[in-house]
């Protein structure tokens, strides 16, 4: 009696030695999680992140709060996510600029996308539509090209700013073709969609969300798409690739899901299974079509492993295209 009493002393006194993020594993979650969204509300990037949440929330049995911490093309909110603590409550819902800030920033950005980041899963990727206006003199994107090869500087693409997806598949574009073509970057697609449409601007590449309605009001003329596939809701626009252009499929924005470095094993994995199921359900890949996402709902293995050949094929195409912060 007397050394059970003595042992039972004992491990109360050790409790509260034990780490903090061991004790929690065993009742994870029991408070509000936060999706931290490193861009303004409305955007694709948000309204993942909101769905994914209110799915998750039910079977995790807590809240699922999204932040906007917008500026910076992400970095704000990802430098925040980085510095917080590794329990499981705060994730960065991650785009293609986890990587291209820190290549483009090397030095500057404060932290290192595969040290200070535990993958949870790569929730969707988010192909683009090479689009001109529909009065645009370009009806392929083989016009695009020749015009920058004979008139080299006087084709303009426009973006949503520097280092984001539009730009980069427009660089990815002129590297492959060997051109030189000039950027016009926007404060954000919206204004750079405006002056595609008018003429202003020559083309730009676009997420899949509303173009085709833009194509139909005769506003927009779709010359190619970044899937592997032609895409079931516009099967007469032909891939990058049938365009001449391989490998587009690969450079496509990811929307995934990370926790700060150190996030213990046990709490990864449920929320990895809470998010892959979310994106199992037939209301939510039906709305993820709408936006033009493409369902992944990786493993947080396959997620790491997917970033590193990410890092590596931004590093490649920065290099290349001589782009710049």
């Amino acid at each position: 009696m007397l050394k059970r009493r003595f042992l039972t002393t004992a491990m109360a006194a050790l409790l509260p030695c034990l780490p903090q993020a061991s004790l929690a594993q065993t009742d994870f979650p029991n408070k509000p999680i936060r999706f931290i969204v490193g861009y303004a509300t409305g955007g694709p990037t948000d309204v993942i992140a909101r769905m994914v949440a209110q799915e998750i929330s039910g079977p995790l049995g807590q809240s699922v709060i999204v932040e906007n911490r917008a500026g910076a093309n992400g970095n704000i909110a990802t430098e925040f996510v980085a510095a917080a603590p590794a329990d499981g409550y705060t994730l960065i819902v991650n785009t293609l600029s986890l990587n291209v800030n820190a290549i483009m920033g090397q030095g500057r950005v404060k932290y290192d996308p595969e040290k200070d980041f535990t993958p949870i899963s790569l929730a969707v990727v988010l192909p683009q539509y090479l689009v001109v206006g529909y009065n645009s003199p370009y009806k392929t994107v083989a016009d695009l090209v020749n015009k920058a090869k004979s008139q080299p500087g006087t084709v303009s693409y426009g973006s949503a700013g520097n280092g984001g997806s539009a730009h980069l598949a427009a660089a990815l574009l002129a590297v492959q073709s060997n051109t030189e073509m000039i950027h016009v970057p926007f404060k954000g697609n919206a204004p750079a969609m405006t002056e595609v449409m008018a003429g202003r601007v020559d083309f730009m590449f676009y997420p899949m969300i509303g173009v085709a309605e833009r194509e139909a009001q005769k506003q927009l003329r779709l010359l190619a798409v970044t899937t592997a596939k032609r895409h079931p809701d516009t099967p007469n626009v032909p891939t990058t690739a049938e365009a001449g252009f391989p490998g587009f499929e690969d450079y496509v924005g990811p929307v995934g899901f990370m926790a700060p470095a150190g996030t213990p094993a046990p709490v990864v994995d449920k929320l990895a299974n809470a998010i892959r199921e979310a994106l199992k359900k037939p209301a939510i890949q039906q709305r993820l079509q709408q936006l033009g996402a493409v369902n992944v709902a990786s493993t947080p293995q396959e997620y790491r492993e997917w970033l590193k050949k990410d890092h590596a094929r931004w590093s490649q195409l920065i290099k290349l295209a001589h782009i710049k912060e």
